[in-house]
């Protein structure tokens, strides 16, 4: 089959379309043949190494996973043994987590990373939904546990898991305050903001509102600034991973152990984001998107062997949303 692979860390450039064999599903997994895959800033922090911390856990001197991509969507063409939620012919998207494998004409996942594909999505709008719908999900609904009535404001408001957010913030029942750029203004205000904060000209943290969650997916503000917008029983939600831009040894590692390291001593709860792709997740996905509650923004589509060039599109800060790959 066909795939974009990495034998190094580098630039888009070390991205180079091979054949590779087709992947054989083993007890517990199934073949997707895939029909579109989604790109996300991990693909490029796993494309680079980087930070280089990361590498103790992604490969130290090469990538350990040769197929870059996490987010798809397809078709099952086979199953291994004791695989009882899926068959073959079904439509499905899921989530690949580290193993990464998704640029490519197949895909080996197990069984409890795919689920059945939202009827009223297309297949490159299922694409763009695992990572950073279960980012959004689990940040709000799980670790922010947003209910009716509260106030949410979400600094990275236009990015892939930031317009996901918008709409299950609003889902939830809260009112939302997004915060972006310019050009992104419009976008923000039609997925649902309440309010819409260009940061080119007002800055968030010296606003006199205050919110019951600020989920952070920039990480480019001080711990005491962001506090500083919270009641003082908010939550402070960090996942600056996303959007962080690249070249230190540890990125926002430094800003998230500051969250740990504060967390026991304040009032307002300080929470580290971490995330897993599991069919529940998956699954309450759907439900939202079926209901009209969700839907991804896509702002440019490649072929498969274009990766490289919509990596450097991704990188280079140009995306809004979702950038999709069909195969």
């Amino acid at each position: 089959m066909k795939a974009i692979v990495q034998d190094r860390y580098g630039p888009p450039e070390t991205l180079t379309l091979a054949e590779v064999d087709t992947p054989v599903p083993a007890p517990g997994e199934v073949l997707v043949r895939v029909e579109a895959a989604a790109l996300n800033a991990y693909d490029w922090h796993a494309m680079r190494g980087d930070p280089r911390l990361a590498r103790l856990s992604m490969g130290r001197s090469r990538p350990r996973a040769r197929v870059r991509g996490r987010d798809f969507a397809g078709r099952v063409e086979a199953v291994g043994a004791d695989v009882h939620q899926v068959r073959p012919g079904d439509a499905v998207f899921g989530d690949l987590g580290e193993a990464n494998g998704a640029f490519a004409e197949y895909v080996r996942v197990p069984e409890n990373r795919v689920a059945a594909r939202p009827a009223n999505l297309t297949t490159q709008q299922a694409a763009a939904l695992p990572l950073a719908g279960i980012t959004a999900l689990t940040g709000l609904r799980d670790v922010a546990r947003v209910e009716p009535g509260h106030r949410v404001l979400i600094n990275g408001a236009s990015g892939g898991v930031g317009t996901l957010a918008v709409q299950l913030a609003r889902a939830l029942g809260a009112t939302v305050t997004g915060v972006c750029s310019t050009r992104n203004v419009d976008l923000v205000r039609s997925l649902g903001a309440d309010h819409v904060v260009d940061y080119t000209r007002d800055d968030f943290t010296r606003d006199t509102a205050r919110h019951d969650v600020v989920f952070d997916l920039v990480g480019n503000r001080s711990l005491t600034a962001l506090r500083r917008v919270l009641t003082p029983t908010g939550t402070l939600v960090l996942s600056g991973g996303g959007v962080y831009r690249g070249g230190s040894l540890v990125g926002p590692v430094w800003l998230i152990a500051r969250g740990r390291l504060l967390a026991p001593f304040v009032k307002q709860r300080v929470v580290t984001l971490a995330t897993a792709p599991s069919r529940a997740h998956l699954e309450a996905l759907r439900a939202h998107a079926e209901a009209g509650r969700l839907t991804p923004v896509i702002d440019r589509t490649y072929p498969l062997h274009e990766v490289p060039e919509a990596m450097r599109y991704l990188e280079g800060e140009h995306a809004r949303a979702k950038v999709v790959i069909t195969v």
